[in-house]
């Protein structure tokens, strides 16, 4: 347990039962009345954003959360298998759990993996990841009618926009939160 007072960025909430991680908080002490903590929470599990407003000094459930760096391993065809790197532990994370960050992860990769009283949570990849290109189609100079971007499949399966002077077998960094093209590896 901890008070509004002690809140701050990334603490997790327990809060009728569903966890809430804290993204912003503010500590209003208006004229008249009393003070009081307007925060915005984000629900682990769902991705599901809302403001939630606390008087000050009252008491909330904190749930601990565990981030530990894991390698990805492989998927066995129903689960993803992660490995703890100092025990050699291997966790299975079911697809729900791993989410859209499936299409960003080669084998061997680092990932954070979150859990909350051993079970999963979901999959945190690093800012950027480095994907080489499986396929995409010659971009054609002067085709400018999609903006200057074409698509292209990534070895992992997933599919960004490139710009069309990307090609296949070049490898690219992608932001894995937003399926982004940040730049080409050289």
């Amino acid at each position: 347990m901890a008070t509004t007072n002690d809140l701050k960025n990334g603490i997790v909430l327990n809060i009728d039962g569903q966890l809430w991680t804290v993204t912003s908080f503010q500590h209003v002490k208006p004229g008249k009345g009393g003070a009081f903590v307007r925060t915005t929470l984000k629900n682990v599990l769902s991705g599901k954003v809302v403001d939630k407003t606390f008087n000050a000094g009252i008491k909330v459930e904190t749930a601990n959360v565990d981030r530990s760096e894991m390698t990805y391993l492989y998927n066995d065809g129903v689960d993803y298998v992660f490995m703890d790197p100092d025990t050699y532990d291997q966790v299975s994370v079911s697809p729900e759990t791993v989410g859209d960050a499936a299409g960003y992860m080669l084998e061997n990769s680092t990932v954070t993996l979150a859990r909350h009283e051993g079970e999963p949570l979901y999959v945190e990849l690093p800012a950027s990841v480095e994907l080489t290109i499986a396929h995409t189609d010659p971009g054609v100079q002067g085709d400018r009618s999609t903006g200057g971007n074409k698509p292209a499949e990534l070895e992992t399966g997933a599919t960004v926009q490139v710009p069309l002077f990307i090609e296949s077998g070049e490898k690219i960094r992608v932001d894995p939160r937003d399926g982004r093209y940040l730049g080409r590896v050289k």
